[in-house]
């Protein structure tokens, strides 16, 4: 590898002199890195939606695919929304194959680069882009459709620029002051930038100048969430969009993007992949309910988790995974994909060839009332968790609720909503996919679905009731929460205490069931509270566990007031307490039911949340 090596003191005066040149120049402030601050940049106030050619196209898209793909959406799909076409990666890599677009250690072959290090299209596959146009004159074909245009960059600069030790434009840095020594393990084409050196920043202000002349809307930079966070070049990549004078999409790859950044990657990209690279499987679909969960507390008016680009229509023609062919998501599976990006409010990318679309994909693509729930919704957030899930949102500037069912199962069943804890007392229901009028539910919504399906409806209430009072159950003796063990979504997960942790596994919701018994639900699950056995099981010591709610006495509990705030659970079959195992105190005893006494490991603060 052509790396220049320098020592510690070298880059430290090279660093020192470059911040001086920068500060005189004006190209960074005299207070030094400021701290990250919510970003709203005029764009992604709603979920983006468009076109990403990698999962039909690879790297070897051509310019033709683009302005096809380009041509189809503005004539079919921009009046529902639909409006990015982006170019993903390799297009500065010279010929098309389907091999990977790596360089060789002489760094062959050449990426087409400028004299600044700054990457040029391929004129192979992008003729117009022939001389100084860039990818112009491919970006105004389409601003003509009515769209907006979008790039993938590989964080950092050319390796060959370095090796070059090309001028960073507008300054006297050059290429080899300012790369980290790091790629991607997928692609060696870049290194990555040490941005405690300024002229880092110089050199990507530069390339997003460029951009913006060609008139780039939306940029999806690698490498940079994922399987590292690099917190300091996303900044970087923010800052460098907001001094180029035009609004941009920055969109964070690849995933799974740690969620301890949660915090810091809200502030600073519009979206950022949530997982790894989906394909058209059910198991990758499958595990995206839990992260889309987790990721709830970070959604917010432009910022958006992202499940990545959706793998329905005609995909690999040119590779990257398996050989050319339709999704092999089946029509059900393809419509809980749908449902359930819509009701998180997922970015809409689309990964299939947009021109082979058959009527089914354009039927995904153009259901208005369907991406009115991923555009215009609110509150969203997993009401019952396990494999017969329910998500809800808010319609906004109404009292009408969004809800989506989910049958994660191999089989068909009955998916139901409890619509006292939407405070519902009775509702009429709108299938959204078929646009069928349902009826009235009155306490409980219930469809069935087939294997690996879904629904979205929208109710609108016609009675309402009080809403199930959310709390946790915090024991007297240990001060350790009510928790599912390891926040299991399995019937048969045992019950536990656990120091306080924020999750949803430790918040229950009570439900009444009449004549003063509750049913106590797991957030996280859905699943009741319950003595392990059945209606039975009698005896001390009974293991306390989650169960599908299933009307049982021994899902059954009544809040006994001890004084000062503390009360005891006492199961209807048995009429025992719930107890924390012989008094235990460390996280993961077991909790049971036994005969009721003056016990502090009986006794329980319920702490609304």
């Amino acid at each position: 590898m052509q790396h220049r090596v320098t020592s510690a003191a070298t880059r430290r005066v090279a660093v020192l002199l470059a911040t001086a040149l920068l500060l005189v120049t004006g190209l960074v402030g005299a207070a030094g890195p400021q701290p990250a601050q919510a970003w709203d940049n005029g764009v992604a106030d709603t979920p983006p939606m468009g076109w990403n050619s990698y999962d039909s196209f690879n790297w070897s898209v051509t310019e033709a695919d683009v302005r096809a793909n380009a041509d189809y959406m503005g004539a079919n799909l921009r009046q529902y929304g639909w409006q990015y076409i982006v170019v993903d990666w390799g297009w500065y890599f010279p010929g098309q194959h389907n091999g990977s677009p790596n360089q060789d250690a002489n760094l062959q072959p050449r990426l087409r680069m400028d004299a600044n290090g700054r990457l040029l299209p391929d004129t192979t596959r992008f003729p117009s882009a022939a001389g100084d146009n860039g990818f112009k004159p491919l970006a105004d074909h389409v601003h003509a459709q009515g769209l907006k245009f979008g790039v993938h960059l590989m964080r950092g600069i050319p390796r060959q620029a370095v090796a070059d030790n090309v001028p960073i434009l507008g300054t006297s840095c050059r290429a080899n002051q300012i790369d980290a020594g790091n790629s991607a393990a997928w692609l060696n084409l870049m290194w990555g930038l040490d941005m405690s050196n300024p002229c880092a920043q110089a050199y990507l202000d530069s390339v997003f100048q460029l951009l913006a002349g060609w008139g780039v809307d939306f940029v999806k930079v690698d490498d940079i969430a994922a399987p590292t966070y690099r917190q300091a070049e996303v900044e970087g990549y923010r800052t460098a969009i907001g001094r180029s004078g035009r609004p941009m999409v920055l969109s964070l790859s690849p995933g799974a993007t740690p969620l301890s950044a949660g915090p810091h990657v809200q502030s600073n990209a519009h979206m950022w992949r949530i997982v790894n690279d989906l394909w058209d499987n059910w198991s990758s679909v499958d595990a995206l309910f839990d992260q889309l969960r987790n990721w709830t507390p970070y959604r917010r008016t432009g910022a958006w988790p992202d499940p990545d680009m959706i793998p329905i229509g005609r995909l690999s023609k040119y590779g990257p995974v398996g050989s050319p062919r339709y999704s092999n998501l089946s029509a059900d599976e393809q419509r809980t994909l749908m449902s359930l990006w819509v009701i998180n409010r997922a970015p809409l990318m689309w990964g299939g060839n947009l021109v082979e679309n058959r009527p089914a994909e354009l039927a995904l693509m153009t259901n208005s009332a369907v991406l009115a729930v991923d555009q215009r919704s609110a509150n969203n957030r997993q009401l019952t968790g396990g494999t017969r899930q329910v998500w809800v949102a808010d319609v906004p500037d109404s009292t009408d609720r969004y809800v989506a069912l989910f049958n994660r199962e191999g089989a068909a069943a009955t998916v139901s909503l409890n619509l006292a804890e939407l405070g519902i007392g009775s509702a009429t229901a709108t299938d959204l996919w078929s646009g069928a009028a349902l009826g009235t539910s009155t306490g409980t919504f219930s469809r069935s679905l087939p294997a690996h399906g879904a629904g979205l409806y929208r109710l609108t209430p016609q009675t309402t009731t009080p809403t199930p009072t959310t709390a946790t159950l915090t024991a007297r003796h240990s001060a350790k929460l009510l928790d599912v063990s390891n926040a299991a979504t399995t019937d048969g997960a045992n019950v536990v205490q656990w120091a306080a942790n924020g999750q949803a596994n430790q918040r229950w919701r009570f439900s009444d069931v009449g004549g003063g018994w509750s049913t106590v639900v797991s957030v996280n699950s859905g699943k009741c509270l319950d003595v392990y056995g059945g209606a039975g099981t009698t005896a001390d010591g009974a293991r306390v566990v989650q169960w599908t709610c299933n009307g049982g006495t021994n899902q059954q509990w009544r809040l006994q007031d001890v004084g000062d705030g503390w009360v005891q659970l006492v199961a209807r079959h048995s009429n025992k307490c719930l107890d924390v195992l012989n008094a235990g105190l460390t996280d993961g005893v077991q909790v049971v039911q036994w005969t009721c006494g003056t016990g502090a490991n009986q006794q329980w603060r319920r702490t609304p949340v």
